[in-house]
C-alpha cells in the first residue's frame, strides 16, 4: 500500500477556509431574516453526527466515512464502524421529507461529534444522494454558512454553542432512546400535544427532541442535564430515521396535519 503523505492527513483541513484550531466560531447573523425563536411547536435535536473532514490525495475534501476511508481510519487506530456520516444524512432527509416540516411546524439542530453545533434551516432541500450530502458537510464545516443561490436566505450555518441557549423559553426537551419509557408513538404525542393539536401549537410551549446521530450508544441524560424524561417509541430498536418517522406520524396525526 502507498504511503500516506501530507495530502492524506487525518482530521486536517484547508490553510485558508478552515475553522481555526480552537474549533469552528459560530457564524456572524447580522444580515440573517428576523429571528424565528420560539415560532415552532416541534424541535429536533441530532446528537453526535459523525462528520469530519479529510484531505485527499486530490487536494479536495471530503467527510470521513467506513467506506472510502477504511485504510486511513485503521492507520489512526480509529474504529471504522463509528465512521457513519450517512446515518445523519438519513435523519435530515425523514425530517426536510416529513409533511410535519412542510406545515411548517419543525426546527433542526444537529450537533457533531467535534461539538460543532449547527442550525438548519427547515426550507432546505437536502441532496438525496450522500455523495452531494458529503459536499455540502465539508462547504458548511469550512465556511460556516450557506446561504440559498439567488436569495439572502441562510440555509445553514454554525452556531454558537451551548444547545440549550437557542432554546425558547419553556421548551420540554426530551431523549429519544431505547433504553427510555416505553410509549405507543400515537399515546407519546397526545400527552404532549393533545391540548393544542388543532392550532399545531401546545399551549405548555415547544418540545424538544434528542436524538442520536451516532453509529452506536445512547442519548442520555448525563450527557445532556436538561433533558426531563428519555422516552422509546418501540419495543424493538430502530435506526434513527426510522424512530423520526414513526415520531413526526405520529405528531402529524395528533396535529391534524394530512
Amino acid at each position: 500500500m502507498p504511503k500516506v503523505g501530507r495530502k492524506r492527513k487525518f482530521g486536517d483541513s484547508p490553510s485558508t477556509s478552515a475553522p481555526p484550531k480552537s474549533g469552528p466560531v459560530a457564524a456572524d447573523d447580522s444580515d440573517d431574516e428576523t429571528d424565528t425563536k420560539g415560532q415552532y411547536p416541534v424541535i429536533v435535536y441530532l446528537d453526535q453526527a459523525r462528520l469530519e473532514t479529510v484531505k485527499t490525495k486530490k487536494g479536495d475534501f471530503e467527510v470521513l466515512n467506513c467506506d472510502d476511508h477504511r485504510d486511513l481510519l485503521r492507520k489512526n487506530k480509529k474504529d471504522h464502524k463509528e465512521f457513519r456520516p450517512d446515518i445523519a444524512h438519513q435523519e435530515l432527509l425523514a425530517l426536510i421529507d416529513s409533511p410535519l416540516n412542510k406545515a411548517g411546524k419543525l426546527k433542526i439542530y444537529m450537533r457533531t461529534h467535534k461539538n460543532v453545533l449547527m442550525e438548519i434551516n427547515p426550507a432546505i432541500r437536502i441532496p438525496r444522494t450522500y455523495k452531494r450530502f458529503s459536499g455540502l458537510m465539508v462547504q458548511l464545516l469550512h465556511k460556516l454558512k450557506i446561504k440559498a443561490a439567488n436569495t439572502n436566505t441562510t440555509l445553514l450555518k454554525v452556531i454558537k454553542n451551548p444547545f440549550q441557549n437557542h432554546l425558547p423559553a419553556g421548551t420540554r426537551v426530551y431523549g429519544m432512546s431505547c433504553t427510555g419509557t416505553l410509549y405507543k408513538p400515537d399515546a407519546l404525542a397526545r400527552s404532549l400535544y393533545g391540548d393544542g393539536q388543532m392550532e399545531g401549537e401546545n399551549p405548555k410551549g415547544p418540545v424538544c427532541f434528542v436524538i442520536g446521530a451516532m453509529a452506536a450508544g445512547h442519548i442520555t441524560i448525563d450527557e445532556h442535564p436538561y433533558i426531563e424524561e428519555m422516552f422509546s417509541i418501540s419495543e424493538y430498536p430502530l435506526s434513527g430515521a426510522c424512530a423520526i418517522a414513526r415520531l413526526c406520524g405520529a405528531i402529524e396525526a395528533e396535529m391534524g396535519i394530512v
